[in-house]
């Protein structure tokens, strides 16, 4: 059954592999993105090319998550053209690479903002609509660093990935009521079909950035270098977008909390799988298992 989805930071990266997968399924997809008349108007442009050579119905939708107003249009417009919303994809995300002393305080903040705190604009737009219609599917792409390897100057992006899974394993359980479902997929590390190492953000100011480079000359290209080293040959970005359609896919109240999708195998499946255990395991000591699984739409109600 084709599903209305919207996609988060859909311009580049996963995110653009992830609006073009599902089309090709089937589905309705926004490809959100901010300034598409913009600075985004190229990608616009070669998702309405791909829409028409693949006869797909892939569109696009101007959405900021740094902006509670942007989210609110981006829902209504899509709720204006469709009708209905069943999955929310939150791929948007940033990425800084450094030397974790150089960066500032409002740095550090500027990457939870947008990969923590625009899940939630996202959501405060879209589950007033998804509770409403007593179902849907709000889906997160973590990272394997909140469980796994942690390779070092990559620590402000780490850390707000870790936030975004410890709100994304809490938000599971209360929409689950309303017929709402939660999978997390977790990425790996991926040095081919995104760019997300050469266009992250660095420190601004560069003052404490040379103490470093005597001591830790080239190694942020040392890292990706090894973790390259790490994948088999064949990993690429698409795997993700793959793992999300088949989430999407599978029926409604069968879909796995949590998909690893980990070229490197850095050990965070391992973790998450006793995490997660645990965390079923609490909920049903406290008499609350009905909370992980979504309930079942009331007649006259979808699923999705």
């Amino acid at each position: 059954m084709s599903k209305t989805i919207v996609i988060t930071g859909a311009g580049s990266g996963f995110g653009a592999l992830t609006a073009r997968a599902p089309a090709d399924a089937g589905h309705t997809v926004y490809a959100a993105m901010r300034e598409p008349a913009g600075r985004n108007a190229g990608r616009v442009a070669q998702a309405e090319a791909y829409a028409a050579e693949r006869h797909v119905d892939l569109r696009t939708v101007e959405l900021d998550v740094l902006s509670q107003e942007s989210a609110d249009a981006a829902v209504a417009t899509v709720l204006a053209e469709t009708g209905v919303l069943d999955v929310i994809v939150h791929n948007a995300g940033h990425m800084v690479t450094g030397p974790t002393e150089a960066f500032t305080p409002e740095e550090l903040a500027a990457v939870h903002d947008t990969n923590v705190l625009g899940t939630q604009r996202v959501n405060r737009a879209a589950l007033p609509q998804l509770r409403a219609q007593e179902h849907g599917l709000v889906l997160w792409v973590g990272s394997t660093s909140t469980w796994g390897g942690t390779p070092p100057y990559l620590a402000p992006y780490f850390a707000a990935k870790a936030a975004m899974d410890a709100l994304a394993v809490s938000y599971a359980a209360e929409p689950a009521r309303f017929g709402i479902e939660a999978t997390i997929v977790v990425p790996g590390s991926f040095t081919s079909g995104t760019n997300h190492f050469t266009t992250g953000g660095h420190p601004f100011e560069q003052t404490v950035v040379p103490a470093y480079e005597q001591r830790y000359a080239g190694l942020m290209d040392q890292v990706a270098q090894r973790l390259a080293a790490l994948a088999p040959a064949d990993a690429d970005a698409s795997q993700v977008a793959d793992a999300i359609v088949e989430v999407v896919d599978t029926p409604h109240g069968e879909r796995p909390f949590r998909v690893h999708v980990d070229p490197a195998n850095d050990g965070s499946q391992e973790v998450s799988r006793i995490a997660d255990r645990v965390r079923a395991e609490f909920l049903t000591r406290m008499g609350l298992d009905d909370l992980l699984t979504p309930h079942k739409a009331t007649a006259g109600k979808g699923s999705v």
